[in-house]
């Protein structure tokens, strides 16, 4: 039965999504407060229990590729709704998240056919910065330095992502000869050669 967990916590989190969304659509602020915690809980738990227990799959980490997603608009929608002034007043710097996230979603769908999973530092570092701010903000308000800390993480993550779109040909699947998630290796600019992200397992 352990090893369905991970799995099926990135499923109740897919789930929770248009849960959320409805809850925020009527106006249920606590109630999509501490689902939507919950759910970013859940973000960090499935992925360290599938480390943890060596469960580790290409369907699990797209499983939580997707789920991440959902979550993440659903976070959006619930900011746009109960926290107006947050949105209106950095939305240059949320723009340019779920800007960055649209044009790396959308160049993966091209070059794979799906979302991409690569699961790199940058992405985890910037995920988790998102995921405490957005707890944050609903639990005691807005926290510059937090918001901003997820900005600049997400940024840098989105680069790294669309770097690994171009030079990647698997998008993220597991590597055969390592057994960790398959990220760009290396990328050459001009006289640099750069090491970006690894095979994380």
């Amino acid at each position: 039965m352990l090893r369905h967990l991970p799995n099926a916590l990135s499923l109740a989190r897919l789930l929770a999504a248009p849960v959320l969304v409805g809850l925020a659509l009527t106006h249920h602020e606590r109630a999509f407060a501490v689902l939507l915690i919950a759910a970013l809980a859940s973000d960090v738990l499935d992925g360290w229990l599938a480390r943890r227990l060596q469960l580790q799959s290409a369907f699990g980490a797209m499983l939580d590729s997707i789920g991440d997603v959902t979550t993440l608009l659903a976070a959006a929608v619930g900011i746009a709704i109960f926290h107006t002034d947050v949105w209106h007043e950095h939305q240059l710097g949320i723009g340019l998240v779920i800007g960055g996230w649209l044009v790396e979603c959308a160049l993966a769908l091209v070059r794979y056919g799906r979302l991409s999973s690569f699961h790199t530092y940058a992405s985890k570092a910037a995920g988790y910065a998102l995921g405490f701010f957005v707890a944050a903000l609903f639990a005691v308000g807005f926290v510059a330095w937090l918001f901003y800390a997820a900005v600049v993480l997400s940024l840098v993550s989105t680069m790294e992502e669309l770097c690994c779109c171009g030079n990647c040909r698997s998008g993220g699947r597991m590597c055969t000869a390592c057994g960790g998630f398959c990220a760009t290796r290396r990328l050459q600019i001009g006289d640099l050669d750069v090491r970006l992200g690894c095979c994380l397992s």
